[in-house]
């Protein structure tokens, strides 16, 4: 019973001996083994891990990709505009035991804080260099690279990799709102106004482009006509003369039917005219004017109107 008694807690005591010397590394992390805190082994394989119980200790830190939030940061760019920037970093363990050396037992609360100061000090250093349209612009890939790029280099010295930089917001602070947009407003308004007086003048020279035209093509076709009216009229002219040289007293009678059809337009007409007066040559018969080609004509009263044809007849 002494020799059952003293064998089993030794039992238990080598059972346990060899459980706290074995761990186990998971796939998403990586392991340090330490002793007295000196690194002694580095497991980054999972699988099963042998240590010295109780003089050694397992450390484990994740190998994942890590984010870390900036807290919203005042930056003043190089046309001295005001701006509230943020922004979101990946990062991740690549050298544990520089980790562990630069950070101490704290880890990755530690590191998270070193990394958000890397984080400003590149935003501001960035930022700062360029003006604020750059920075509210939508193609800002080129400043987030390079932000990612400087802060890369810092972070180096901690063990770990910056994988990606995103700015998630550049605001304006509160109290600058106001006289910003302000100024947004009045610049867009000059530009508008601008624009109408480019406008305007354009406008102005289409509308004397487009009078001169017209004034050119009146003229150009009031030359066209008179001259095209001279030719008729000197067509008809020729044709005339050729009629009267041919036969004087049919040229006398269609110009004196010419007439009767221009003095007897109207249905209200009136003449006063002597009865041999020579303008009703041709519509007289042997004994006097014919009424029945012209009913409505009066008859002249006692010889007492003045001889002679109407202003507004032509005479043969």
């Amino acid at each position: 019973m002494k020799k059952t008694a003293f064998i089993i807690p030794v039992l238990v005591l080598a059972v346990a001996g060899i459980l706290s010397a074995l761990f186990v590394v998971d796939e998403r992390e990586n392991v340090l083994v330490l002793q007295f805190g000196q690194v002694k082994q580095v497991r980054t394989d999972p699988g099963l891990g042998v240590k010295l119980p109780v003089v050694q200790e397992v450390v484990r830190y994740d190998a994942r990709i890590l984010g870390l939030q900036s807290q919203p940061l005042e930056i003043t760019p190089l046309d001295d505009r005001r701006l509230v920037v943020d922004a979101f970093m990946r990062w991740r363990i690549t050298d544990v035991v520089r980790f562990r050396e630069a950070v101490g037992i704290e880890g990755v609360r530690a590191a998270q804080g070193r990394l958000e100061r890397i984080l400003n000090a590149a935003i501001r250093e960035v930022l700062g260099s360029v003006p604020s349209g750059a920075v509210l612009s939508e193609d800002r890939t080129g400043l987030m690279n390079r932000i990612r790029d400087l802060a890369r280099r810092e972070a180096a010295t901690l063990g770990v990799q910056v994988i990606d930089v995103r700015l998630t917001r550049t605001d304006l602070p509160e109290q600058n709102l106001a006289a910003t947009f302000a100024r947004m407003r009045a610049e867009r308004e000059r530009e508008a106004a601008d624009e109408i007086a480019r406008g305007n003048e354009a406008a102005q020279r289409v509308r004397a482009l487009a009078d001169r035209t017209v004034v050119e093509l009146v003229s150009s076709a009031r030359r066209d006509s008179e001259i095209i009216r001279g030719e008729a009229d000197a067509e008809r002219n020729a044709i005339y003369a050729e009629a009267f040289g041919r036969d004087p007293e049919f040229f006398s009678f269609t110009r004196s039917l010419v007439s009767y059809e221009r003095a007897m337009r109207q249905e209200n007409t009136s003449m006063v005219l002597r009865p041999d007066s020579e303008f009703f040559n041709y519509l007289r018969t042997d004994g006097g004017l014919r009424r029945d080609l012209v009913p409505q004509l009066p008859a002249a009263a006692g010889g007492g109107a003045a001889g002679g044809e109407p202003s507004d007849v032509p005479s043969n």
